[in-house]
């Protein structure tokens, strides 16, 4: 069994191995009016934002459509000293976990609010595939407005997807793990017995959009993939693929690929919350980290909890339903209408469609084939829609536009391909550079769909750009598909590793309060200085609290005294512009964290302790006119039990004590 095993995955490999191969005709897939349909002139705006995930790099990226130009890079899980993400004494709140100080995450999937199924341009979510946590960006400011750490769980992958009203952020485990209330100290293999799935349903308050981990589910032992919620008619149920339902632990590839099927575990939310009105869940230890910024104090507040509400599948048995997938399922994608659950099977050759109504009916009529682990198994027959025959070979996710028809991404054939969902035809195939991961159609998860255009965000991009050594530029290819033929016009690079992406127009971005300045006289930090007047330097023992002041062209103060080597020198820089795009930054010399990077209106701390005596100089890091260059001071560090008298220069050479 094993030695066949080894074979059919190396024939796998064989197989992704010519597929890969750069297609015959990789010269002139672009057709000649690309250019056109791609270019966006000087001072023109992009019809659509992209969030791309970075994946690897922790951060997520906004992309402009159909230009393919970075915009910005949005600083979520991991430090960003471009901005000071992270170095600044406000953000590093933003990074505190149940673990402490956590400077680094893998970032996979963006997923955009919505109201009654449609993408509202509010937030866009993230997930933190290592230590566990859901992100919360704020689209008014492009910035990481929140991050709740998930307990119970190890690795967070199959996240942060949504219900069509922003009612919940769902966050299935990665890898299951003993419960954090039990005893992990327990033999790896004792798996079966021991490691447990949570499911994580995060409510989102409609309004602020504060999350709260409002319950989970516990379930077994298996690997959540990825998720997808109902909407229309599938509104209060959620969908996700699961692999190694062998439950292995060691040598995966070989262990959990023994069986022809793994799941797509149904999961009826609105059942779970009658339970829980009808106290059928259990309060659980667990301490997890809360992290919220406020946009007025311009600081981020940190706070543990401890203790989180859990269902258990296994005695409740109409909360989860298993429904057999082919093995290694990845993309689990619900069309507009909410009647069609799209499966995948990784090393398939097929994809499975399934219907909600068909897999209500099965469950009225108890269509079942068993149980899996306490979780009724439906029948595969009884679930099923219909299959799309020979597509192409890995499939992995799949996205919609508004016209019925779905869009695949082959691994292993390196391709996308276009179906219809009601006949399940194939339309139209077009190859990719190479082994395509995930793919995005703007709206493409929502009720309605904008359509237009399809991206694909390839692993692997030989041959496309530029060599730079050994590391290789990440991969997007823009696709044209307001035809029948889907038309390749336009790859661009992207940061970290891309996985999942969403993407709206951005008139409904940039017409929702979108932020330009922030108001000097509405700023609430406690070491705020809202005039050169307020500027001045506190000594409380051995911190040393400069209130600072930045505007085109000088700090003040601009020349410091009386800093003691042993001291803690905390500079709360407020950025005095009120003009739209002019920020400030701060350095100093010798800092072993970052600089300041200060928006209009915005007050931001660098904490920064001597290691010498010596003069050190401080400058502004971010262009900010004609005179920047001389936008700069120094800071005297004296030996510790100096008598210098701690001091500091408000323009001009006078001097004045400091307090």
């Amino acid at each position: 069994m094993r030695s066949r095993i080894i074979m059919s995955m190396s024939f796998v490999c064989l197989l992704a191995m010519l597929y890969s191969c750069k297609p015959k005709n990789a010269g002139t897939a672009v057709s000649g009016d690309a250019a056109a349909k791609t270019y966006v002139a000087p001072g023109k705006y992009d019809e659509f934002y992209n969030f791309v995930s970075g994946g690897f790099s922790g951060q997520m990226s906004a992309y402009g459509l159909p230009s393919g130009r970075l915009l910005r890079v949005i600083p979520v899980f991991s430090v960003d000293p471009e901005k000071g993400w992270g170095y600044s004494e406000e953000t590093k709140p933003m990074l505190m976990t149940s673990h402490g100080f956590v400077p680094w995450d893998d970032l996979h999937h963006p997923e955009m609010s919505q109201t009654n199924g449609e993408v509202d341009g509010r937030w866009v979510f993230g997930n933190a595939n290592n230590t566990p946590r859901v992100a919360r960006i704020d689209l008014t400011t492009f910035r990481t407005a929140e991050i709740i750490e998930l307990p119970n769980s190890g690795g967070n992958h199959s996240s942060p997807f949504i219900t069509e009203n922003t009612e919940y952020v769902v966050a299935g485990t990665r890898f299951s793990v003993p419960a954090d209330n039990s005893n992990g100290d327990v033999p790896i293999n004792s798996y079966k017995e021991n490691f447990k799935g949570h499911l994580s349903f995060i409510s989102v308050d409609k309004t602020s959009g504060a999350m709260d981990v409002a319950f989970q589910i516990q379930c077994p032992g298996v690997n959540f993939d990825l998720s997808h919620a109902g909407k229309g008619k599938s509104h209060g149920w959620f969908f996700f693929s699961c692999y190694n339902t062998e439950q292995a632990n060691s040598l995966l590839e070989v262990n959990a690929s023994q069986k022809d099927k793994d799941f797509i575990m149904a999961v009826n939310w609105k059942k779970a919350e009658e339970y829980i009105k009808a106290g059928k869940a259990r309060k659980v230890p667990a301490r997890y980290a809360h992290n919220v910024y406020d946009e007025k104090t311009h600081t981020a507040k940190h706070e543990i909890r401890k203790e989180v509400l859990i269902l258990d599948a296994k005695e409740l048995k109409d909360l989860c339903y298993m429904i057999p997938c082919p093995k290694s399922p990845h993309g689990c994608d619900v069309d507009p209408t909410g009647e069609y659950i799209v499966g995948s099977g990784k090393l398939a050759a097929l994809i499975p469609v399934f219907s909600f109504d068909k897999l209500q009916k099965a469950i009225a009529d108890k269509s079942f084939d068993g149980e899996y682990d306490g979780i009724p198994v439906v029948k595969y027959e009884s679930a099923l829609y219909g299959e799309v025959k020979k597509p192409g070979l890995g499939p992995l996710h799949t996205e919609f536009d508004a016209n019925g028809n779905a869009y695949t991404s082959f691994f292993v054939s390196s391709e996308i391909v276009k179906w219809n969902i009601k006949d399940l035809k194939v339309l139209d195939r077009v190859p990719t550079y190479y082994s395509v991961g995930h793919l995005c159609v703007p709206g493409g998860d929502s009720k309605k769909p904008f359509g237009k255009y399809l991206i694909a965000y390839n692993k692997i991009t030989k041959d496309r750009y530029l060599p730079t050594g050994p590391e290789l530029a990440q991969s997007a290819q823009l696709f044209d598909i307001s035809g029948d033929k889907m038309q390749l016009i336009l790859d661009f690079p992207t940061i970290g590793e891309p996985h999942y992406a969403q993407a709206a127009p951005a008139a409904l971005i940039n017409n929702n309060n979108q932020v330009k300045i922030f108001k000097i006289d509405e700023n609430a930090h406690p070491y705020v200085a809202k005039g050169e007047g307020e500027s001045k330097v506190v000594r409380d023992g051995n911190k040393v609290h400069v209130y600072m002041t930045a505007v085109r062209s000088h700090f003040s103060p601009d020349n410091i005294e009386g800093i003691r080597m042993g001291d803690e020198v905390y500079f709360h820089v407020t950025n005095l512009e009120q003009d739209w795009d002019v920020p400030h930054g701060f350095g100093v010399k010798g800092a072993n964290n970052a600089e300041l990077l200060i928006m209009p209106g915005e007050t931001t701390t660098l904490k920064w302790s001597p290691d010498r005596v010596g003069m050190f100089p401080m400058y502004c890091t971010d262009f900010c006119s004609a005179l920047h260059q001389e936008m700069q001071g120094y800071v005297r560090v004296s030996p510790a039990g100096s008598k210098v008298p701690l001091s500091f220069t408000l323009g001009g050479n006078s001097t004045q004590p400091a307090k």
